[in-house]
């Protein structure tokens, strides 16, 4: 599970780069479908991977709680540092076109598949 998780962290950070998203759109729904977890502690995690600063208090209530995983956390974080760097670069090379175009197939495919998961 640990390659699934920072793979999950590089594809949010690639996809950070590329659109200015990460935590809602690709890690919740990442680690709901991939990892199996539960809705908040998915949420939990993916503010403790995004921590410093912008999920710090909202982190801290899920860890409080018990629904952060803060290891998974960790590593998400870890994958979203390199990630970004590639995605950002890779953005460069695009049009605005073809960024809006495929941040709007990205988005209906996320949400398909997060309608359609049991």
């Amino acid at each position: 599970m640990t390659i699934l998780y920072i793979l999950i962290g590089v594809a949010a950070g690639v996809l950070s780069g590329l659109f200015g998203i990460g935590g809602g759109v690709v890690i919740v729904p990442a680690l709901l479908l991939a990892a199996r977890m539960t809705p908040l502690t998915a949420t939990g995690t993916s503010l403790g991977a995004l921590l410093l600063p912008v999920g710090a208090l909202g982190a801290w209530e899920y860890y409080r709680k018990g629904q952060l995983d803060l290891r998974v956390a960790l590593l998400l974080a870890v994958g979203l540092f390199f990630g970004a760097f590639f995605g950002a670069k890779f953005a460069q090379l695009l049009t605005p076109v073809q960024l809006r175009r495929a941040f709007a197939v990205f988005l209906v495919l996320v949400a398909i598949r997060v309608w359609t998961a049991e």
